[in-house]
């Protein structure tokens, strides 16, 4: 007859195993609590063309929405904290100074369709001063697909960017898609 198992015998890890290895999984995983030289000094050029970019990128998206704004004035209640939020992101990036948050542009529907194509765009999926849509469904659509491309874009360029910049460039990319689900979420 075979005896029974002692009750004292466990199965799975010992505390003392996990005491030991878990301090060792942490340094391999890379946990800490900031940046202190290591790869992010070896990357900071790519960070600071990364941080230039997404600034561009911000400001060009914030004069996106004041075209949107100035040619669909009832759009305004809902456009303009996504704006806000779009001009916080280029001032944490360090840009900021073309997107300033005290007073949109008041252009006129027709100023802003003959301002087509004098951006220095940097990759949106159309100038920001391109012709406003004719109906507010379509310029909502519009801002949509820019803030979807941008994060888009944001998120694969995570690779390349150390430490910080990469946090910030992820939690901008994760606001971005937000504010694609707040502008299209009356369309589904």
């Amino acid at each position: 007859m075979p005896f029974p198992p002692s009750p004292r015998t466990r199965s799975g890890p010992r505390r003392r195993s996990l005491l030991t290895v878990a301090p060792a999984a942490l340094a391999l995983t890379g946990c800490t609590g900031g940046d202190v030289g290591g790869p992010a000094a070896d990357g900071s050029a790519a960070a600071d063309r990364a941080r230039a970019r997404a600034a561009r990128d911000s400001e060009e998206l914030a004069e996106r929405y004041d075209a949107v704004i100035a040619a669909r004035p009832g759009l305004a209640g809902l456009l303009r904290p996504l704006r806000e939020e779009v001009v916080r992101h280029a001032r944490a990036f360090g840009g900021g100074r073309k997107a300033s948050p005290s007073a949109p542009p008041s252009a006129s529907p027709s100023s802003a369709s003959s301002a087509s194509g004098t951006s220095e765009a940097s990759g949106i999926a159309a100038s920001p001063s391109a012709a406003v849509p004719g109906n507010d469904k379509d310029a909502l659509a519009g801002l949509a697909a820019a803030e979807r491309e941008l994060a888009d874009r944001r998120v694969k360029a995570l690779g390349g960017v150390p430490g910080e910049p990469a946090r910030l460039l992820a939690s901008v990319a994760a606001a971005g898609a937000a504010h694609v689900y707040l502008l299209t979420k009356g369309d589904a």
